[in-house]
């Protein structure tokens, strides 16, 4: 997988255009300039913890007894899960959560930008070629960039495209992800199967 791969897959799982509605549920209450500081305070949060599951994957899979083709399966099935419910999500309304403080880290950061399937897809990519950790981190950057570029503009976004238009892009992304999880499963499954092959 190249670098502009890793960032479209990257991109794609953070999900920000699914993640509007969300934000828009928590922060609509506050003031723009509040709610943008907001926004940008758990996108530096998510960032660093994804850069720390990117660094840091190879010793904690090690340390857990995990190898390639096993994560390969769980990313694929994970995210294979996530994009189906992108795609056919359920019609249950989000609730408004009147709350005196404002979100701090859960649920905006962690899970809705850096949630388990994004941490796995870097685990992923760091556990299969180790030596490109710069490329990934690249990958990374430019993923958070243009999720970070979206949800700043969420307002503007759900005012201009209009819930319809919105719901449409994050069946499409949904779609994309569907594709990218079965290949991922694939190439999982394929490495196992190799592997068993060559120690016989």
């Amino acid at each position: 997988m190249d670098l502009l791969s890793a960032a479209i897959l990257l991109a794609i799982i953070m999900d920000p255009l699914g993640n509007i509605p969300v934000f828009h549920s928590l922060l609509g209450r506050y003031p723009r300039p509040r709610r943008i500081r907001i926004i940008g305070r758990e996108l530096v949060v998510a960032y660093l913890v994804l850069l720390v599951f990117l660094a840091a994957g190879e010793l904690v899979l090690h340390h857990l007894g995990l190898k390639q083709p096993a994560l390969g399966v769980a990313g694929g099935v994970v995210l294979f899960i996530i994009a189906l419910r992108m795609v056919f999500p359920d019609h249950e309304t989000i609730e408004r959560r009147e709350l005196d403080e404002e979100p701090f880290i859960v649920p905006l950061a962690v899970p809705m930008i850096a949630g388990p399937s994004a941490l796995a897809a870097v685990l992923l990519l760091v556990s299969r070629e180790p030596d490109r950790f710069w490329t990934w981190c690249a990958a990374l950057t430019a993923a958070w960039c243009v999720s970070a570029a979206i949800l700043l503009a969420s307002g503007l976004l759900m005012e201009k495209l209009g819930p319809r238009a919105l719901r449409a892009l994050v069946r499409l992304t949904g779609m994309l992800l569907i594709m990218m999880a079965v290949q991922m499963l694939m190439d999982g499954v394929a490495v196992y199967v190799e592997e068993m092959l060559g120690g016989r």
